[in-house]
């Protein structure tokens, strides 16, 4: 073990030159023009298993885009896990806000910046690393790997359950293994054992049957964007509750020793506000803001669009009013359930001058994991070694599906380990990853590598 971390730590240099050609694809999946280039993330990726010494690297055509697979089964008797990651990434919008093109990555404050640098392309390339070096000093692993990288999760993954259960013999393992999260700060690793789920929608409310002179019919036809803005605002309470019916019916409320957990955790309000650039708070009372995202359901608006925004004035009545929403849940509410109550809220709610459509997107499942496991063990040893401390346990507010569905399908309980910084601004201009943490994260997951091992 001590000569692969000596190798991780003689490879720095080249660890950022392989990032960077990883991260000047643009593999985002959600754009249709950018088909070829997810194809050449997963042709990249692949090569990536390659080199670290992978077996039976193998690049699998869905309906859309490619799910990327390879092993290592040359350790009988030892543990067997399934690592996750992703390869695709979030659209860059708005470009402008980029200190430089999003696929040309820089190094500032020894941050690498790029679109996908911690989520999750940096994160996967570390798991890669990791093995290589074993590999390259031992000639062999302690435990035997398998990986399943795909293309869709910024779309919600609409091929990979089906690809867990076509190769569901394929994927046996005793548990899983996924980074893409977080730690709780620089210097102060986590491992993460709930993620919300996630329900999101399109609502549409549609008005008259073409766009109107505001002048000539505005006051007697009603307005799609006002009343959509209206429905919207009408979804939570001045307490923060939201007020869709039946909404919290089957949340799961934490145990008192849960929060008291929580209470520990070192959360600083003031540098919360100061990171976010915020002069306040708001959520949903009677829950601390580390409550609010990890074991509250939330609503939030992600767009919200209608009639004339380009410049100068045009002066017209709206035919449609659009808006893009999500659902954060927590156990046990189910996405199917709370989609149906969303829309019949919505459609409900609306009145008769306008008529509601509502197009259901991804979703996913929370999911809590037990805290019990060796293999949770051997992960608190990995990071207290490579950091010299111990390690928080901690829940995050996002949602990784998959994880849902590595439990349901493989029968497989997953260990979270993130290495990204809260301020990595994922899905935000300016994405970065913390380079002396992705080293270190490197060193951890040889660790960890060694000690599932027993």
């Amino acid at each position: 073990m001590n000569e692969a971390l000596d190798f991780v730590r003689s490879r720095h240099h080249n660890y950022i030159g392989e990032l960077t050609d990883y991260l000047a694809i643009p593999s985002i999946s959600s754009d249709p023009a950018r088909q070829s280039d997810v194809a050449h993330g997963a042709e990249f990726t692949a090569q990536l298993m390659r080199n670290a010494g992978l077996d039976r690297v193998a690049i699998h055509p869905t309906s859309g885009h490619p799910i990327v697979t390879g092993e290592w089964l040359g350790t009988p008797g030892k543990p067997t896990f399934l690592v996750y990651g992703h390869y695709d990434v979030q659209p860059v919008d708005p470009l402008d806000l980029w200190e430089k093109d999003p696929f040309s990555a820089h190094i500032k404050d020894d941050r690498i910046i790029a679109r996908g640098s911690a989520d999750d392309k940096g994160q996967v390339f570390m798991h890669f690393k990791a093995v290589e070096a074993i590999i390259e000093k031992d000639g062999s692993l302690p435990i035997n790997l398998k990986f399943v990288v795909e293309g869709e999760e910024e779309v919600g993954s609409p091929n990979l359950s089906p690809f867990l259960v076509d190769h569901k013999a394929d994927l046996k393992a005793d548990g899983a293994l996924v980074s893409d999260t977080s730690m709780w700060a620089e210097g102060i690793p986590a491992i993460t054992y709930g993620l919300r789920g996630l329900c999101y929608l399109e609502v549409e409310l549609t008005g008259p049957n073409r766009d109107l002179h505001s002048g000539t019919y505005g006051g007697a036809v009603a307005n799609p964007v006002e009343i959509l803005a209206r429905l919207l605002a009408s979804v939570k309470d001045a307490s923060g509750r939201i007020q869709i019916p039946g909404f919290y019916d089957r949340v799961v409320v934490p145990t008192d020793k849960e929060r008291e957990l929580f209470r520990t955790i070192p959360f600083h309000l003031a540098d919360y506000k100061a990171r976010l650039g915020v002069e306040d708070l708001w959520g949903e009372s009677g829950w601390s803001p580390v409550e609010q995202t990890w074991v509250r359901p939330s609503f939030e608006v992600n767009g919200l669009w209608g009639g004339y925004t380009g410049p100068g004035a045009k002066t017209v009545l709206p035919a449609k009013a659009n808006a893009k929403v999500s659902m954060r849940l927590v156990p046990d509410q189910h996405p199917d359930e709370i989609a149906d109550l969303a829309e019949r809220f919505f459609k409900e709610r609306a009145p008769a001058t306008v008529t509601v459509k509502v197009t259901r997107h991804h979703g996913g499942h929370p999911v809590v994991a037990s805290l019990e496991s060796p293999f949770v063990a051997a992960a608190e040893r990995a990071l207290r070694d490579a950091w010299n401390r111990e390690p928080l346990f901690i829940r995050e507010g996002g949602s990784i599906p998959i994880v849902a569905d590595f439990r349901t399908i493989l029968g497989l309980e997953t260990l979270l380990l993130g290495y990204a910084l809260p301020d990595n601004r994922a899905h935000s201009p300016n994405e970065n990853f913390h380079l002396p943490t992705m080293f270190t994260g490197i060193e951890s997951l040889v660790r960890l590598y060694y000690y599932l091992a027993g």
